[in-house]
């Protein structure tokens, strides 16, 4: 992960349409086509108005073409997001004031402001990189650098992005509180908090930005950062929601067997 201005590597492809040259913003199913030599505000009150949110700067990400590439600016003062490929396997941190080149096919913006997650999509017709797929691992071998999660931990991360995982494209989803999800696994509170320590401390050692604020830091901001990664990374998927099933009927075996 990174958190300045690097070019990236051949990543992405794709093509949605749009004019050469041009790039297309989608956003909760609706596409938007940025022209060349024009600026393209997203905010509470930018060109793509996302949503009336006292948490979300008026004018926070800016599309722009200087260059010969576009680049997505970060114009906010408070407010980081999230950019990564398609599939998760490239990923940096925008803070304000930095820029990053639009360089895949498709490009995946997430950010939290207050307890809303936003996630958008960026189209490229002519990226400036092609995607290159790695050899085929053999003998099980793994990608170093993988986070391995137990499935409880991987539950609790589910559980805290299911309204996220749930929708349909991209668009904004409110985060459950730490009671409601710890009631969606069958889970007390205490256990909850516990294992969501467990899960912050893993990713922090993994260089994961925000996950740990010390006395000081704000659990909503912590359970926000941790979904805002983990979907941006593909580190959960729609594809995970049935661990939550799995939690309640693991729970519940296990509460039969201490009445037994």
């Amino acid at each position: 992960m990174t958190d300045v201005e690097d070019t990236v590597p051949p990543l992405g492809t794709g093509d949605v349409g749009a004019a050469p040259g041009d790039v297309t913003l989608e956003f909760a199913g609706e596409y938007v086509t940025v022209p060349r030599g024009t600026r393209f505000t997203i905010g509470r009150e930018g060109d793509l108005s996302l949503d009336d949110n006292r948490f979300l700067h008026r004018h926070f990400l800016q599309i722009e073409e200087a260059g010969g590439l576009w680049w997505l600016v970060n114009i906010g003062a408070r407010m980081s997001a999230t950019v990564t490929d398609t599939e998760g396997r490239v990923q940096a941190q925008l803070a304000p004031g930095a820029r990053l080149p639009i360089v895949f096919g498709v490009t995946t913006v997430v950010f939290s402001a207050g307890p809303t997650t936003y996630e958008l999509s960026i189209h490229a017709a002519q990226p400036a990189f092609r995607e290159t797929r790695p050899d085929t691992l053999l003998g099980g071998e793994s990608t170093i650098g993988a986070v391995p999660m137990t499935p409880s931990q991987k539950a609790l991360i589910v559980a805290l992005a299911e309204p996220v995982l749930r929708r349909e494209g991209t668009g904004m989803s409110e985060l459950p509180t730490s009671a409601a999800a710890a009631q969606r696994l069958g889970w007390n509170l205490t256990r909850f908090n516990r294992k969501l320590d467990n899960v912050c401390d893993k990713l922090d050692r993994q260089g994961v930005p925000g996950l740990r604020g010390g006395v000081a830091g704000s659990a909503t901001n912590r359970r926000v950062r941790l979904v805002e990664y983990a979907v941006a990374s593909r580190l959960v998927t729609r594809d995970d929601l049935p661990l939550l099933d799995e939690a309640l009927l693991d729970d519940a075996a296990a509460a039969g067997k201490e009445d037994a």
